[in-house]
């Protein structure tokens, strides 16, 4: 059945479609004839969320995406601003029909409506709350949350925290992904591990909580810091979670006698993050998982001289020069680690929208660690001549890395 409509035939039509118990999914694109629009995509469905129906809005930019979840009665006015856009083309699926509603250059409105040959059976709204696999879940009560401030003690994450949640989350799966690689299940005794510049511990806590209380995998915890302030809360939160096997302690990065089986470095801050895994590689540590932040060292000597000369279109530009020097930086962090004996990619772990520092160098210890690979060496020392410069990671790890380059040179 095909018709015209006019405009507030056709808000009324969608509106019905989208608020019917049938409802499975609208999409909205093509060019916009209404009001400004930054979006060149919109996807409407509804999900369940701790046991209600809500509408989720996946907006799609053409440099960004943001998605927004409204209860039943919240719903009309992002709907009604959505319509509003005057998208050219708009199609609706519900469980018995498929509807296209088309809008000319002129403003006229054409519809499409096709039945389904095989009715679909009406489904209840997706449930987010079954289908994320997420270490720590929302909709749960979980003490660890609530005591960080994340979530209520009915497990409902706060809005204000909802960036820090899921950079918990997604940390927790990184930590989980490699983790068996590692070899650690192997262990007779409690897993070791030590958070350097652990800040306000959010990480800490949840490494905690998720090896011992989720995954019954015994482990115990040493986050070292410089911050007086940082320490003592996060003393007091691991009191308030009588958490026996986590402490924190108030130094610089590579100064904490301890062998460590796991090392974190989260949001180091510049060289801070070669001192971790500096301290990495002295403990033999099985697995690394680092998140640079605030490169500085190199940021400061980079320059489009020599071989890099080419490059002066790029560097002549101080963002740029930024950029480019945080490549760089951890490029010879993760050479420099492969050349330790360690398995090493850099990933990112995170959307930039739940932080802007979200590249993480993974790095597990081989079984049989090759260390002074040839092969990484000559691109190590490649590199530093390319950019004449020494990178402070060299002169964390010391000697033993330092003989190695010049066996080499």
């Amino acid at each position: 059945m095909e018709k015209n409509l006019d405009r507030d035939e056709m808000r009324e039509l969608i509106g019905g479609a989208v608020r019917d118990e049938a409802f499975r999914r609208a999409t909205f694109a093509g060019a916009t004839r209404g009001a400004p629009c930054e979006w060149v995509r919109v996807v409407v469905r509804p999900i369940e969320l701790r046991g209600e129906r809500h509408y989720q809005f996946a907006y799609q930019g053409a440099k960004k995406a943001v998605t927004k979840n409204f209860l039943d009665d919240e719903m009309e006015v992002p709907l009604d601003e959505l319509i509003g856009f005057g998208f050219a083309g708009v199609h609706i699926t519900t469980g018995a029909e498929e509807i296209d509603i088309r809008t000319s250059r002129k403003g006229r409105v054409h519809v499409g409506r096709h039945k389904l040959k095989e009715p679909v059976e009406v489904r209840e709204a997706e449930s987010h709350n079954r289908v994320k696999d997420v270490p720590l879940p929302e909709g749960k009560a979980d003490h660890l949350l609530e005591v960080m401030g994340i979530a209520t003690p009915d497990g409902r994450v706060r809005p204000t925290m909802r960036a820090k949640y899921t950079q918990i989350n997604e940390f927790l799966k990184q930590l989980r992904h490699v983790f068996d690689d590692a070899k650690l299940t192997d262990l007779d005794r409690d897993v070791s591990i030590l958070d350097c510049g652990c800040g306000s511990s959010y990480l800490t806590l949840a490494a905690h909580h998720y090896l011992n209380d989720v995954l019954n995998v015994p482990a115990r915890i040493l986050g070292v810091d410089v911050n007086e302030e940082v320490i003592r809360k996060s003393m007091d939160r691991a009191d308030q979670l009588g958490a026996d096997k986590l402490l924190f302690e108030c130094r610089r990065i590579g100064t904490a006698d301890v062998q460590a089986d796991i090392v974190f470095a989260l949001h180091a801050c510049d060289t801070a993050t070669d001192d971790a895994i500096a301290q990495a590689v002295r403990s033999d540590a099985r697995l690394l998982l680092s998140v640079p932040c605030c490169h500085h060292d190199l940021n400061k000597v980079i320059r489009a001289d020599g071989p890099a000369d080419v490059l002066r279109p790029v560097l002549r530009h101080g963002i740029l020069l930024q950029r480019t020097a945080d490549l760089v930086t951890d490029a010879f962090r993760a050479l420099a680690l492969r050349i330790m004996g360690y398995r090493t990619d850099v990933v990112e772990f995170v959307a930039t929208e739940h932080t802007p520092r979200n590249l993480m160098i993974r790095a597990v210890r081989a079984t049989f660690p090759k260390v002074g690979d040839a092969g990484h060496i000559a691109e190590y020392i490649e590199l530093k001549r390319f950019w004449r410069v020494t990178p402070y990671i060299e002169k964390a790890l010391g000697e033993p890395f330092q003989q190695l380059v010049r066996a080499a040179s």
